[in-house]
């Protein structure tokens, strides 16, 4: 990077993507706070505070298996528990509708 543009660019995207994860880490935190419900922390104690970096790994394991029956392909998600569900459940539609 030896023009100060790209340093700029690089900074500016930066701080997006930042600023994503916090918005995404806060709408989870608020979410879990509104309904009373908690995910396990590292230890398995309950929380309504969770990290978004935890709630990833929480996430790690979903599968998407396609099958194809008589030329039909056909859809499933595979490795969803309930912990899974409930982080999807409160993210809001945007997120359920590419898991359920």
């Amino acid at each position: 990077m030896k023009k100060p543009q790209r340093i700029e660019a690089l900074s500016m995207i930066m701080v997006l993507t930042l600023m994503v994860y916090s918005v995404a880490e806060w709408k989870l935190r608020e979410k879990l706070k509104e309904t009373g419900e908690t995910v396990p922390n590292q230890i398995k104690k309950q929380t309504q505070k969770p990290t978004l970096k935890w709630a990833f790994v929480l996430m790690r394991g979903i599968t998407e298996v396609k099958v194809e029956v008589d030329s039909k392909v056909i859809t499933k998600i595979a490795n969803m528990d309930e912990v899974k569900s409930k982080i999807i459940r409160l993210m809001g539609e945007n997120c359920e509708k590419y898991y359920f």
